[in-house]
């Protein structure tokens, strides 16, 4: 049974990775949504300035289209998100993609840290995840959903946006071996309906943009 499996799991990886050839792909399945979706949140700023990239967060800069020469990059472990070495008010923009879960202390300290660098009317966006496996890079230490991401936010001044992204069809995706899979950019494909499935009550990974 278990080597009928494995066959089926390949089969159907075949076919997946077959009707995917000559299409343009996206992210993976767990970020195509999102980062669609914030690439629309964030059409409308103003995105000229300073930007500071947290934990290997620049790649997620870019698929934002901010100006890569304004990027600075604040990588783990030169660099902790619990105590960074910027002035106060330093920055126009602060980003973070997955990071906040795996924050070995207080995720309060480190929301706090991205609003003091800031600029007033800066900008904040961070992605994380909610129901997702335990994955140490180094460490795996926090979940969140988007009201927990709305509670440290208190002291913005404004949420431009706050929500999350999941179904709980995903992890048959994942058994089969076709998480880290490209999405490909054509509406009728299934890995494309299903990356755009959306089931509120299902945040696989969840997010935050606010306004100091």
């Amino acid at each position: 049974m278990n080597v009928l499996s494995e066959t089926l799991k390949s089969i159907l990886r075949g076919v997946v990775k077959v009707s995917s050839l000559g299409q343009k792909r996206g992210a993976h399945i767990t970020r195509f949504y999102m980062y669609k979706h914030l690439q629309n949140v964030t059409a409308g700023l103003k995105r000229e300035g300073k930007i500071l990239a947290i934990g290997n967060s620049r790649g997620f800069c870019e698929i934002l289209n901010f100006e890569t020469a304004q990027i600075v990059e604040a990588n783990y472990p030169e660099y902790n998100i619990l105590a960074l070495p910027f002035a106060d008010n330093e920055f126009d923009f602060v980003c973070s993609d997955q990071v906040l879960e795996h924050i070995e202390g207080n995720p309060q300290i480190a929301i706090d840290e991205s609003y003091r660098i800031l600029k007033p009317g800066g900008i904040a966006i961070h992605t994380t995840c909610f129901i997702n496996p335990i994955h140490k890079e180094p460490g795996d230490f926090w979940r969140f959903t988007p009201d927990a991401l709305n509670l440290l936010c208190h002291k913005f001044s404004k949420i431009i946006d706050v929500d999350g992204w999941g179904n709980k069809y995903i992890w048959a995706i994942e058994s089969i071996g076709l998480r880290f899979e490209p999405i490909p950019e054509s509406s009728w494909h299934p890995l494309y309906k299903l990356a755009m499935k959306n089931r509120k009550d299902w945040p696989i990974v969840t997010w935050i943009v606010a306004q100091k």
